[in-house]
């Protein structure tokens, strides 16, 4: 399964990335690789079965402190 879902990453990629770097789109291309690294790093531990934190604990304790200073 994993093989499977690092060839489709792959596909994204090969389909994606030429057309960005021929219109010297690097910016673009930046923001492509980042994001595609992020739903890479993701999407792995899910497929392997490993169950990943709750993000919105985290989120939490960096809007708490911010909405206490503002009352």
């Amino acid at each position: 399964m994993i093989v499977l879902l690092i060839m489709a990453f792959i596909g994204i990629v090969l389909f994606e990335a030429p057309g960005l770097i021929k219109k010297k789109m690097w910016r673009e291309l930046a923001a492509f690789s980042l994001y595609l690294s992020i739903g890479m790093a993701l999407s792995i531990p899910q497929v392997l079965g490993i169950t990943l934190p709750n993000p919105t604990k985290a989120i939490e304790a960096l809007v708490k402190p911010i909405s206490e200073l503002l009352k």
